[in-house]
């Protein structure tokens, strides 16, 4: 499988809340319009299906994502957080339809976007993936067995309720080209692209092992800090985040 990167977004500077989730913490990974281009250029030149581009969230930017993809002979996997479906900044059902007719994967992004899914009970790990997969199985009249896990915490628990309910691929944020199965339900990591990153450097994930290297480790503790954090980190992440991504002031 081709080695799959994770963006989200794509904005005006200054209008970071008009696509997907609000707020500094989603700022982070939404990249202005020529800064997309500049990544899609450099990565065409390594082939004709250099990796698998996937989105999360479901924010209407998808569209001109879709757009700026087609141009260069790429398709996406978008993935969707249904219960914000025809809301503002987010894509509408017959959005979601049209992305679909034109050759682009549609997955579950869960139905509410839990902070942290991992720490979710079964039974609410099955209702996200079960629920939101019916909601766009309905709208797109197609099988739905592809998603992603919401904010980077996956656990064998969330890979076991998205297999119970009927899903056969699962990405999660982990940077490895490893992939590995759970009851029936295979999971991907996904290499993360942030706002910044260079078209060079974005290019290198798919192409350096080392560069690919150099982001697991320091995915690896940024994972110890969430597990003996907790809600303290994700505090301290905001803090963090709204320093170098809110909006300056008039």
């Amino acid at each position: 499988m081709p080695i799959a990167l994770m963006y989200h977004d794509i904005t005006t500077p200054g209008h970071d809340d008009a696509s997907g989730f609000p707020g500094p913490s989603a700022a982070r990974y939404k990249l202005a319009h020529d800064e997309f281009d500049r990544h899609l250029d450099r990565l065409a030149q390594l082939g004709p299906e250099p990796c698998r581009f996937t989105f999360d969230d479901g924010g209407v930017s998808a569209m001109d994502i879709a757009d700026r993809l087609e141009a260069r002979g790429f398709r996406g996997s978008f993935f969707i957080t249904t219960d914000r479906l025809d809301t503002p900044a987010f894509l509408s059902k017959s959005q979601l339809r049209d992305l679909h007719q034109r050759g682009h994967v549609l997955g579950s992004h869960s139905c509410s976007h839990p902070l942290r899914m991992s720490h979710c009970a079964p039974t609410q790990l099955f209702d996200e993936w079960s629920r939101s997969r019916r909601v766009l199985e309905d709208i797109l009249g197609t099988a739905v067995q592809t998603a992603s896990v919401p904010g980077g915490f996956y656990s064998p628990q969330v890979g076991q309720a998205a297999a119970l309910a009927g899903l056969t691929q699962l990405f999660t944020s982990e940077p490895t080209t490893r992939s590995w199965t759970i009851d029936r339900c295979t999971v991907h990591g996904r290499f993360t692209v942030y706002r910044g990153m260079s078209a060079a450097d974005a290019a290198a994930l798919v192409s350096s092992p080392l560069r690919r290297a150099r982001q697991a480790g320091l995915w690896t503790a940024k994972k110890l800090a969430k597990q003996l954090g907790g809600t303290a980190y994700l505090n301290v992440r905001e803090r963090l985040f709204r320093r170098a991504y809110a909006p300056a002031s008039p």
